[in-house]
């Protein structure tokens, strides 16, 4: 049998394959954040053949909004809505995790309403409004809607809450020196710039209990210069790891998803590949994979050990299936 329809397990979760669906806004949401009934059967459809899909990311605050009709989860009344989404998943064999996130300084001031926040007064590298520095005060209040976040979550049934630490969003500025400037204990060397991830992973554990998966999508190259590089990565993984990550996603960082200059298949795998010669946690790349024997190459390879299929899954919901009659 390939190695990409073996069962895995992270914790306690049980996987029926190591085929990820990793979170892709849909931004089909409505104007307040609510579940609509496209969105639910956007991942309903893709459910039944994936081992995880990752619902894609829900702002923890309204200041922390990338689009209007983006999915939210910053208020209790936003649980029944999520739980549809959780009740589809698993009516059709599927397991599911929702990412949480902060947009910081990627947050427009026209989605949002005012200037948006960031760790430091600089501009995102890759356009947007100036943002305002967080002041210290500020802090532990968003650290809180991370871990309230997580706990919707929980509730809403999903199996498990991945924190969005990638693709220049809060905590992805506040790790890399591109974005944070500060001269507080959440700034300076790399030790410090990590202290507020780190603060909201050890929260959201606690939040969630000692056997709920939490995952972080770790923004492990900014491919800029002066920004985070592959090793600041390996560096960071077994310290989020024990702050209470229990799978790491590889992604970009400031520079995003889909970074200019990177193509092919797996384009990320460069990222996991060493990543997981230091994690303790088992490691789930995207980038770019659409051919089922190039994601069977990564797994069989020890680059990863689930592989992300994104953009592939968009254009056909029975991609997973097609993948196991060619690998058989």
């Amino acid at each position: 049998m390939a190695l990409l329809f073996t069962e895995f397990r992270v914790k306690g979760l049980r996987l029926k394959n190591r085929v990820a669906m990793p979170p892709m806004a849909n931004n089909l949401a409505t104007e307040a954040g609510e579940v609509t009934p496209p969105l639910v059967e956007h991942y309903a459809t893709r459910a039944e053949s994936l081992g995880l899909i990752i619902v894609e990311h829900a702002y923890v605050v309204r200041e922390g909004r990338i689009h209007p009709n983006q999915l939210g989860v910053h208020d209790d009344r936003l649980v029944a809505g999520l739980r549809r989404i959780t009740e589809a998943v698993h009516a059709a064999g599927g397991r599911g995790a929702l990412q949480i996130t902060h947009g910081g300084a990627a947050a427009p001031a026209a989605v949002i309403g005012q200037v948006p926040v960031a760790p430091s007064p600089v501009p995102h590298p890759l356009g947007g409004d100036q943002p305002r520095e967080l002041r210290r005060d500020e802090i532990p209040g968003l650290v809180e809607a991370f871990a309230r976040a997580a706990r919707r979550v929980q509730e809403a049934g999903f199996d498990a809450v991945e924190v969005h630490g990638a693709h220049g969003y809060l905590l992805n500025q506040f790790f890399s020196p591109l974005t944070n400037r500060r001269t507080d204990e959440y700034g300076g060397n790399r030790e410090r710039r990590l202290g507020f991830p780190l603060a909201v992973v050890r929260a959201v554990r606690q939040a969630v209990g000692p056997e709920y998966p939490v995952f972080y999508r770790l923004g492990a190259d900014d491919r800029l210069p002066g920004g985070l590089t592959v090793d600041d990565a390996v560096w960071a993984a077994p310290l989020l790891a024990e702050a209470g990550v229990d799978l790491l996603d590889l992604s970009g960082g400031i520079c995003g998803s889909r970074p200019e200059g990177l193509n092919g298949q797996g384009y990320f795998s460069y990222l996991s590949a060493a990543v997981k010669q230091v994690s303790p946690v088992p490691v789930l790349v995207t980038g770019g994979i659409t051919e089922p024997r190039a994601a069977e190459d990564l797994l069989r390879q020890g680059k990863t050990d689930l592989v992300g299929v994104g953009r592939a899954l968009l254009k056909d919901p029975d991609w997973a299936v097609k993948a196991k009659a060619a690998l058989a």
